[in-house]
């Protein structure tokens, strides 16, 4: 993308969004029961950060989207962009803008004329509608596309034509529904990359929702994880990955083994942790809530700190999977009864274990986690 975003005075309508308290109950209309979506969640999104709702389906991000995005009003709760409270105020008169996943772009209109529609509902000048439409054309490499129509493009110019539709407003905020779904693999990664430098460039607030671990990882300046309609934790894409506070964040975020054992004590800072017969001191445990001394806990182990040898290693064990992805290769060794899975990455590098064989597996001490 061109230095076109310069011209774009984004950072100057930037503004923060927090949500204080907010609920949302639904009455199902089979039973007539009250559902509770969101639960008396508390968020800050920072001027100008970049926050990712991630978390299974029904969870609540997506209704908490469009609480701020005003397509649903809290039950109870204050949602703020800026200084003004926005629960119950119109859509259209909140300074958002939105990208959905399946782009809602006019079929009968160009795409100049899709950019430009919502200059044209703000009545902006003639002018400034021709100036702002063609700034942004440039900005998202549309260039020599203006009079095609979406059905002549490819999925990923329709979604940078969507995005385009959404920037030209200049909004405070940016909210981003799923907006990479629907492309291929390959294009949702380079389009995931394009859509991070750009609101980096531009400085404008944004929430972005998704099912898509990697995705949350690779854009956000902070992650939110949701369960149930609650805030099980939030922090950068480092400290989610690598400091989880619980089994439900380790499991959803990347891949994790949970290894039981026994909490003995500590060694200054480090957990003492006894599996089977043997124990393993943790430099960095974590926070280790609820973790009491000679009660059972669980090492939370990432797939790619953990070693495998054929003959050296405190915990011993049977391969019983092999799957080879070129960079690496992915094992499942059974450890007694339980499945351990571990990623060697440049295989050409390292012994190629088979089905059946007797290995070792030594973990990576600092890379490990102590939970309940």
């Amino acid at each position: 993308m061109s230095n076109q975003s310069e011209k774009l005075a984004f950072n100057k309508k930037s503004s923060s969004v927090i949500l204080k308290d907010v609920t949302k109950i639904f009455q199902q209309p089979d039973t007539g029961k009250d559902f509770v979506a969101v639960d008396k969640i508390n968020l800050e999104i920072q001027d100008g950060e970049m926050v990712t709702l991630l978390g299974p389906s029904g969870c609540g991000k997506t209704t908490t989207l469009r609480m701020i995005s005003g397509f649903e009003y809290p039950t109870s709760g204050n949602v703020f962009i800026g200084q003004r409270d926005v629960a119950k105020v119109p859509p259209n008169k909140r300074g958002i803008s939105m990208v959905f996943q399946s782009y809602a772009l006019f079929p009968h209109m160009n795409i100049w004329e899709n950019i430009a529609y919502g200059l044209r509902v703000a009545k902006c000048p003639q002018d400034e509608i021709i100036r702002r439409t063609n700034d942004v054309v440039e900005l998202m490499q549309l260039g020599g596309m203006e009079k095609r129509f979406p059905n002549q493009l490819s999925g990923g110019q329709q979604q940078r034509v969507a995005l385009a539709r959404a920037v030209v407003i200049e909004p405070s905020v940016l909210l981003f529904d799923e907006p990479l779904s629907n492309l291929d693999a390959k294009l949702r990664e380079s389009m995931r990359d394009e859509l991070r430098a750009l609101q980096k460039r531009l400085g404008i607030t944004s929430l972005y929702v998704t099912h898509d671990q990697s995705e949350a990882m690779a854009i956000s300046d902070r992650v939110v994880i949701m369960k149930d309609g609650v805030i099980c934790q939030q922090g950068s894409p480092t400290e989610i990955y690598e400091q989880p506070n619980s089994r439900f964040v380790a499991n959803f975020i990347g891949k994790a083994n949970f290894i039981d054992g026994v909490f003995r004590g500590r060694d200054g800072e480090a957990a003492l942790v006894e599996i089977g017969g043997h124990t393993f001191s943790i430099p960095a445990p974590g926070k280790m809530e609820g973790v009491e001394k000679d009660s059972g806990c669980c090492l939370t182990v990432r797939p790619e700190s953990i070693e495998l040898s054929g003959q050296d290693g405190p915990l011993p064990g049977t391969v019983s999977r092999a799957t080879y992805y070129g960079a690496k290769v992915e094992y499942e060794v059974m450890l007694g009864q339980s499945p351990i899975i571990v990623e060697v990455y440049n295989p050409q590098l390292t012994r190629r274990f088979e089905v059946g064989d007797q290995v070792h597996m030594s973990l990576i001490d600092r890379c490990v986690r102590v939970l309940k």
